[in-house]
């Protein structure tokens, strides 16, 4: 009994002084499952060439562009009326008389059937407004403030669809970060199965505590295969962005970096200057400040010019002269031109309705535009603190993380060592895990806060 105690220790001791590679090519190890594949090796993306193709293919992008380029054909003096317009004008027309033509100096009538007439009028006629109450120059400068509005606008979902790329590229680098970090895991519950497999071949471990080991990597395995899936739909979300085919695999080659120098203050002044939709508020309050001068306008006397070049040429062939049937051919042609002017009396009380309506939604701009003011400071307020938040959890997680890898080390070298309990090894593998989450969560957390400040101030697009 003795020698047989002393031999026990004697392999213990023998099993605990081999490193960790010798005991995972021990002979007598049973084959351990399969390590489950890493991510495919795909083209690199960078964050720059990602918003690139978006910037490119993003199709509220495009379509807010080409908004943007019909407001911009819209600008024209001619679409304001300041410049006249010219018009030409034909009319041909034939016709076929029967023609019964009676008079008290002839006994008998006279007729005539399938008498041909043909008529001609060709003209050009020009029309040109002089004066409308300064309208059609407050009718101008309405179509450039359109203008103006629908370019804020399409810059507006620039910055928006800037920051959405942001958000969707640096998902992805969190969902591929989490799996480097259960495929860490995943290599430490290996190196259990092995420590525990060998143990158990020489007999100072029971067999429970490599089933309980290979339960414990099988559901590390499961968290893997969903990270994954989680890593999949992230890249479906982002190519979906880019208006690129949501199959397109890729690797995100930068890291999350926040910066941690924003000033409020800065910030603050950034959004009062740069934010496009302040700036499209500010801009909607000009358009309709021009929509009710031109309601007033509309009450002033209208003067404008008229002139025109016609012919008219007449082919009567039922015409008599006499008792005999004899064609007449007509023709004027000439040059005409006048003033036009016209003064507005009496609508029914329109205009007046009118100059109310566009008053209300003067008023109505001016709301709005409070209400923008006030919503982007309250978006500010929010982010910010989001952000010095974030920031310190950042600190506090960075620090963290090192101490738990730093934990698990110990833990497992104890383990090899058969001085740790294999549940005790599980808990500090599962508290690295859940740092790594954390510290993977608060950073793009972090980042959130920062693209939504750079947003607000009008910072992402130059």
């Amino acid at each position: 009994m003795q020698f047989s105690a002393y031999l026990l220790r004697f392999s213990s001791a023998a099993l605990l002084a081999l490193p960790l590679p010798a005991l995972a090519q021990q002979p007598q190890a049973k084959p351990q499952p399969a390590r489950p594949a890493t991510v495919t090796p795909a083209a690199p993306l960078t964050l720059a060439e990602a918003i690139r193709i978006g910037l490119e293919n993003n199709y509220n992008i495009r379509l807010a562009r080409t908004d943007e380029q019909i407001a911009g054909n819209n600008v024209t003096r001619g679409n304001a009326g300041q410049l006249p317009t010219v018009n030409g004008n034909l009319t041909r027309s034939f016709t076929l008389n029967n023609v019964r033509q009676e008079s008290s100096a002839r006994p008998e009538p006279s007729t005539a059937s399938g008498a041909q007439s043909n008529f001609l009028n060709a003209n050009v006629a020009a029309t040109w407004t002089i004066f409308d109450g300064l309208g059609m120059f407050i009718a101008y400068d309405r179509l450039q403030a359109l203008s103006e509005s629908q370019r804020l606008l399409t810059r507006a979902t620039l910055e928006e669809t800037v920051a959405s790329i942001t958000d969707a590229y640096f998902a992805v680098v969190r969902e591929a970060g989490r799996i480097q970090s259960i495929e860490e895991a995943l290599k430490i519950g290996q190196a259990r199965i092995d420590l525990t497999q060998a143990r158990v071949d020489v007999g100072v471990s029971a067999k429970v505590e490599v089933l309980t080991a290979r339960v414990d990597y099988n559901a590390d395995q499961s968290a893997l295969i969903q990270q994954q899936e989680a890593l999949t739909t992230a890249k479906i979300n982002l190519n979906t962005l880019l208006g690129r085919s949501p199959r397109l695999d890729f690797r995100p080659a930068d890291s999350i970096v926040v910066a941690r120098d924003l000033d409020q203050a800065t910030i603050t002044q950034a959004i009062l200057q740069n934010n496009p939709r302040l700036q499209q508020a500010k801009a909607a309050t000009e358009v309709a400040t021009l929509d009710r001068r031109l309601v007033r306008a509309s009450r002033l006397p209208q003067v404008g010019l008229t002139s025109g070049y016609g012919l008219n040429r007449n082919v009567n062939g039922a015409a008599f002269f006499g008792t005999q049937l004899v064609t007449n051919t007509g023709r004027t042609y000439g040059l005409n031109y006048g003033v036009v002017a016209s003064v507005p009396i009496f609508d029914g009380f329109n205009r007046r309705r009118l100059e109310q309506n566009a008053r209300v939604g003067e008023e109505q701009s001016q709301l709005q535009l409070s209400q923008t003011q006030l919503q982007l400071a309250a978006d500010a307020e929010q982010a910010y603190a989001r952000y010095q938040n974030r920031l310190r959890l950042l600190e506090l997680e960075e620090a963290n993380i090192l101490l738990a890898r730093q934990n698990v080390a110990i833990a497992l070298e104890r383990y090899r060592l058969g001085l740790l309990t294999p549940l005790v090894l599980r808990e500090a593998q599962r508290t690295q895990l859940d740092a790594e989450t954390r510290l993977l969560d608060i950073r793009f957390q972090a980042k959130q806060a920062e693209t939504a400040l750079r947003r607000l101030s009008g910072g992402l697009v130059r």
